[in-house]
């Protein structure tokens, strides 16, 4: 069964008829009302393509004498580029931003995006995430955050840590923390050493961090006329 199109309610228009015209060039057919598509830029840099989906994304404005001095479809439920009504649903996750005056920064306009210019929209913002990457050394894809796991199952039913390295062992014992091997009923000597050796490491972690706080070592005579 084939599905076609129902091309989008354009209030005022003469005729329900709002398919793509073949006689449009690249710009006015992606500002055009119309179905939903792949815009494909005509540059090849980034930067270049990020200005040429600027300007087709930029609100529809009102002339006079080929002069623009009013933004034409800045209503509630209206494409600010083309003028399709639009009522998103807030659960949908097609639904657009709040569109801006010029795109990329000024005031929230009162209307929104249909189905075809939200996707561009779409590709605006993967685009500024593209070079935004690029010009941090990184690859897109690695520029894209991971979303964590917020299963709450996986968080109690972690099990607990058994092994620390040295490096935790030192940071433990810099915050205070007291860190002791499992006791044994018969130790041996070299046990014995190992355990200590793991206490003085602590305790010298410790006073590095105590002294970088800034305590003061009180001397021996001090000690004496305190007591």
């Amino acid at each position: 069964m084939s599905m076609q199109f129902q091309p989008p309610s354009l209030i005022g228009a003469q005729s329900a008829n709002t398919g793509a015209n073949p006689f449009l060039d690249r710009f006015s057919a992606a500002r055009a009302a119309g179905a939903v598509m792949f815009y494909e830029f005509k540059n090849t840099k980034p930067k270049k393509q990020l200005k040429e989906i600027t300007k087709i994304l930029m609100p529809e404005k009102k002339k006079f004498l080929k002069i623009p001095y009013r933004f034409k479809y800045n209503l509630k439920d209206r494409c600010v580029v083309c003028g399709s009504q639009k009522v998103w649903e807030a659960g949908d996750a097609m639904r657009p931003p709040l569109p801006l005056h010029k795109v990329r920064k000024g005031y929230p306009m009162r209307g929104t995006y249909c189905e075809k210019h939200a996707q561009i929209h779409r590709q605006y913002e993967m685009l500024e995430q593209q070079i935004l990457a690029e010009e941090h050394g990184l690859s897109f894809s690695a520029y894209i955050p991971s979303a964590k796991s917020l299963n709450p199952v996986n968080l109690v039913t972690s099990s607990p840590m058994t092994t620390l390295k040295q490096a935790d062992m030192q940071s433990l014992s810099s915050l205070g923390w007291s860190i002791h091997p499992p006791s044994s009923v018969s130790e041996t000597k070299e046990e014995e050493l190992f355990r200590l050796i793991i206490e003085n490491n602590g305790i010298n972690e410790r006073i590095k961090t105590l002294l970088t706080e800034g305590a003061k070592v009180v001397s021996s005579s001090e000690q004496e006329e305190v007591a």
